[in-house]
């Protein structure tokens, strides 16, 4: 998401069997790694992240870093 020059994106739990432009389960945040203030940088839905990762939910790298980052996860 996002445009030129401000990138954005969004923490959404996916089904692995979907392509990678299908449709999302449940949309769990954002990341804006170009805001100023850290706490506008970061919105994720603590509960429902901590509730998908308990049912098996695998995160990418770079998502695993970041719930670590916010005190979520494993």
């Amino acid at each position: 998401m996002g445009r030129r020059h401000r990138s954005f994106f969004r923490l959404n739990a996916m089904d692995s069997r979907v392509p990678r432009n299908g449709k999302a389960i449940e949309e769990l945040g954002w990341y804006d790694p170009n805001a100023k203030s850290a706490e506008k940088q970061v919105s994720l839905n603590r509960e429902r992240i901590e509730y998908w990762l308990s049912v098996g939910a695998q995160p990418s790298d770079t998502v695993s870093d970041l719930l670590k980052r916010n005190g979520i996860g494993q």
